[in-house]
């Protein structure tokens, strides 16, 4: 047993601070209902007792924890507006993907939360989902074109399905077999899904934005 760090006085909002940076760090390898809060203190040189006078409960810790976690995902995946589109988007899912290979428990923590019926756990992960759709509808925005009520539905709709595509490909290669899909094959195809769901949600002047986002020689670049 590893002895407990040394105790160094910090302000309150310091060490709170200081607490939830472990959690997080702590998240690349359990989940948030394995996080435990003895070992947290324990690294932060304080007692478990003195970590309830900076949390009122352990579900209080637990939901600041998957807040910060869900901010450092958004930082690590904006995209950069002034590339071109096709290759910002690329770019961000490429980043999304590489998160959530590095911080697979991170990632799973944060979806079973929303899933848990805690309104406040489900609060953060919807406010994560509206970001990265956000910023897909600001690479559009770019573009001069205004999404319909529809499309941006649609978007939204999308970002669910690049969740939930990337989560199964990295379960799914554990131990990857004959067939298995290949990196750059889901990215390209998560990529070229983006045009077609919002052109089935859209009609009349989307259909130049499509043709921008599909052109083949930025999809290969």
């Amino acid at each position: 047993m590893h002895p407990p760090a040394k105790r160094v006085r910090l302000s309150p909002e310091a060490r709170r601070a200081q607490l939830i940076e472990l959690g997080v760090e702590m998240l690349a390898t359990r989940t948030l209902d394995e996080l435990s809060v003895e070992l947290i203190a324990q690294k932060a040189g304080i007692s478990r007792g003195l970590l309830f006078h900076y949390f009122a409960s352990k579900r209080e810790f637990h939901v600041e924890v998957a807040r910060a976690a869900a901010g450092e995902m958004i930082r690590r995946t904006e995209p950069n507006l002034a590339q071109p589109p096709v290759e910002a988007l690329r770019h961000a899912l490429d980043a999304f993907m590489s998160y959530v290979e590095e911080n697979p428990d991170n990632y799973k923590s944060l979806v079973r939360g929303a899933a848990s019926g805690d309104a406040e756990m489900r609060a953060i992960f919807d406010a994560t989902r509206a970001t990265m759709a956000q910023r897909i509808i600001a690479v559009v925005d770019q573009l001069g074109f205004t999404l319909s009520a529809r499309a941006s539905l649609a978007v939204h709709g999308w970002v669910a399905f690049v969740e939930e595509c990337v989560v199964r490909w990295i379960a799914d290669n554990v131990e990857p077999g004959p067939g298995s899909v290949g990196r750059e094959e889901l990215l390209e195809m998560l990529t070229k899904s983006l045009p077609a769901i919002t052109l089935a949600a859209s009609d009349g002047e989307i259909g130049t934005l499509v043709q921008i986002l599909t052109a083949s020689e930025e999809l290969s670049g």
